[in-house]
């Protein structure tokens, strides 16, 4: 019944969010305050999750990730009042845009669906707070570097500790963009100082970024959420694996790697870190430090040639793999814009790597790349969907 209801909203999924909206915020004028201006990618982040919901139901994975949506959801202030108005609006809105599809069963099994999640929310948040975790951590800004126009690295010292692992993200917001929270990872594993660091790459028209990177200075706070994602280190000792880093990918795969060189150095493992141009190919001190303290790293640096399309690195990085052998036996670590981590995962799975061992955080699916045009004849009948170097294309 849910499924099949959310099938009929989904095709009118603009509409229908719209609507919650305006029916949540005419109900409950104080709640407007706790949401950005902008709200095209709050409408995007509903959308997804009730998404994510309702194709898992039977995922026993989903009770975690509603507890850990609910402990997120303390940055946004929410509590169980905010909890009924927005399950009153999202029922609103789903008989709006189901029409005739909206039976007395539909409603029921509607009601009874969202009563479970949000007590499932709720219960990750009240552990959360059990716990002694704050709804956000502040950080002071320590350090500001830019590289070229686009790149940003910043050093955050939080007030009271932070605890992560290596390879986690976190959501940031700013004064410079009210109520706005963007992610990224975190670029380091854990430090004796306590200090962060976050690479920020710059998106056209991305609010947070530009601020993050034009607006910033040191000596101004930041609030953090709690660290979050499920690219951690999970080899045994003694396993080989490989990293596989796009763009400010780089960063969380910088994390593991600082942790294996205190953990395991005599880790044998192989690195491949790709940029879409080589003037966007940061870190290489890093590298060459890194690699110094893992002898058994082999590193390999991938970019479109000089005054050739950037898609090139794509193909450089896919004929790469091509050339490594091993696959079956390699843990594979993976970071980088969905595009990457989609065509990328499939490329792996062909050559033989396990599936299962093939570690990246959930992204957006940006569809399947299937069979990669080999001529300029199939490139013109099924052109790929999307390049994970289109800076444009990556969430700002």
């Amino acid at each position: 019944m849910l499924r099949s209801t959310f099938a009929v909203v989904e095709r009118r999924a603009e509409h229908a969010v719209t609507f919650f909206y305006s029916h949540l915020f005419w109900h409950n004028p104080g709640v407007r305050e706790l949401f950005p201006q902008d709200l095209a990618p709050q409408r995007d982040r509903l959308f997804a999750a009730l998404t994510h919901v309702v194709t898992r139901l039977e995922d026993p994975d989903l009770t975690g990730y509603l507890g850990e949506l609910g402990r997120d959801h303390r940055k946004f202030l929410a509590t169980p009042a905010l909890y009924s108005a927005v399950g009153a609006s999202l029922l609103a809105a789903f008989a709006h845009a189901a029409g005739a599809a909206w039976t007395v069963e539909a409603e029921k099994a509607w009601t009874e669906a969202y009563g479970f999640v949000a007590d499932l929310m709720k219960a990750g948040a009240d552990a959360s707070v059990a716990d002694g975790e704050p709804a956000w951590w502040d950080a002071d800004v320590v350090g500001h570097e830019r590289y070229g126009e686009d790149l940003t690295l910043l050093t955050l010292r939080p007030r009271r500790p932070y605890p992560y692992a290596a390879g986690q993200y976190v959501s940031v917001s700013t004064l410079h963009v009210p109520r706005v929270w963007r992610t990224y990872s975190l670029a380091n594993a854990p430090r004796p100082d306590g200090t962060l660091e976050l690479h920020v790459s710059r998106i056209r028209g991305g609010l947070m970024s530009t601020a993050l990177t034009e607006r910033l200075r040191v000596g101004e706070t930041l609030r953090l959420s709690a660290a979050g994602g499920a690219l951690t280190a999970r080899t045994p000792p003694g396993k080989p694996r490989t990293y596989i880093a796009g763009g400010t990918g780089w960063a969380p795969v910088r994390a593991l790697l600082e942790e294996a060189a205190e953990d395991e150095p005599r880790l044998e493992g192989r690195l491949f870190l790709v940029a879409r141009a080589k003037e966007y190919l940061y870190g290489r001190g890093d590298v060459d430090r890194l690699a110094g303290l893992i002898p058994g790293l082999h590193v390999t640096y991938i970019t479109a040639a000089p005054g050739r399309p950037r898609d090139q690195a794509t193909d450089r990085l896919v004929q790469a793999l091509r050339a490594a052998v091993h696959w079956p036996a390699h843990d594979v670590y993976l970071a980088g814009p969905p595009g990457l981590l989609t065509e990328v995962t499939e490329e792996l799975t062909d050559l033989g790597a396990d599936p299962d061992r093939i570690f990246h955080d959930r992204l957006p699916a940006v569809g399947r790349f299937s069979t990669r045009p080999s001529t300029r004849a199939e490139w013109l009948l099924e052109p790929p969907q999307l390049h994970w170097h289109n800076p444009g294309a990556r969430q700002p």
